[in-house]
């Protein structure tokens, strides 16, 4: 029926705010005045899943729970659930893989933004018992790592801000996840129409594609190293043929240039291999130099130790 992801930095009480949204929806939809569909209402969390908050310390650690909750949730998506993910959901990739599986079965989305400062997250964190805080390096981290969802794209809409010192605007939400507006996978997300062939011939460039922008990336990051600008952590990768920038959040070390050059070649042969069989069609990746880069980053992340 529909998914609400709630989204805020850690500790901004997006558990609290969770569990008031599943209790004002329950009731809202066992009044005598709602005629509608039997639903139910399910929260996913890191807590609900027994992930603890070690997992954010790396980035190794942090890619298997980020799948482990997107797991959980593409279970209970139906039309007879209302879903809430309760987590960070900080990073606006994952929001949108969140809303295009929703959108794949057919459900409505919306987000709700949990705003609170960053000081009280840190105030909130400190008082916490041990096994359920982060780690201050963690919350520092993912604060400055935080994407704030934005009423401007498509993923995050309709989008409801809640401050720390407001209620919920449960009215709104209710309305949003019950009679919302509904669109079909192929519009929401770019999926090809049943007309279109699932596997098309890769574009004539897209060799030249992959070893351009994999090198251009390569270099960037042993530049950026060099420039002393970061040593560890999220780096923000502008191509310098587009205004398209990756994030890739890379280990707490120095990255030599053959390390890098080695896990280049074995993401270009993959792929190479996929264009010389004729698998590697726009619907595996459209092989604009965004999506390359972006595809390379995350095998950057996975690899690198």
């Amino acid at each position: 029926m529909a998914c609400i992801t709630l989204s805020g930095f850690p500790c901004s009480g997006k558990t609290t705010r969770s569990l008031e949204i599943r209790k004002y929806l329950e009731q809202r939809l066992g009044s005598p005045d709602y005629t509608g569909d039997n639903l139910k209402v399910e929260i996913v969390s890191d807590d609900n899943l027994n992930l603890e908050r070690s997992v954010y310390d790396e980035s190794r650690s942090e890619k298997p729970a980020r799948s482990a909750l997107f797991t959980a949730v593409k279970r209970l998506l139906g039309m007879d659930t209302i879903v809430i993910i309760d987590g960070p959901n900080y990073i606006k990739g994952f929001r949108y893989q969140i809303y295009c599986a929703a959108r794949e079965v057919g459900v409505r989305t919306c987000t709700a933004h949990i705003v609170a400062t960053p000081e009280m997250c840190r105030n909130r964190n400190a008082s916490r018992d041990p096994g359920s805080k982060y780690l201050d390096e963690t919350l520092e981290n993912l604060l400055v790592r935080y994407e704030e969802p934005s009423s401007t794209v498509r993923w995050d809409t309709p989008l409801f801000v809640i401050p720390w010192d407001e209620e919920i605007p449960g009215d709104a939400i209710f309305q949003a996840v019950t009679s919302g507006v509904k669109k079909p996978p192929n519009q929401a997300c770019g999926h090809p129409t049943t007309n279109i062939p699932q596997i098309s011939v890769p574009p004539k460039d897209a060799l030249q594609t992959l070893e351009q922008t994999t090198n251009t990336v390569a270099n960037l990051i042993m530049s950026a190293q060099s420039s002393g600008t970061v040593l560890g952590g999220p780096l923000i990768v502008a191509l310098p043929s587009s205004s398209t920038r990756i994030e890739i959040i890379l280990p707490n070390r120095t990255l030599t240039l053959s390390e890098l050059q080695r896990h280049k070649r074995h993401f270009v042969t993959i792929h190479k291999k996929a264009i010389s069989t004729g698998m590697a069609g726009r619907a595996e990746m459209n092989w604009t130099e965004e999506t390359v880069a972006q595809k390379f980053a995350s095998h950057l992340e996975e690899n690198l130790r």
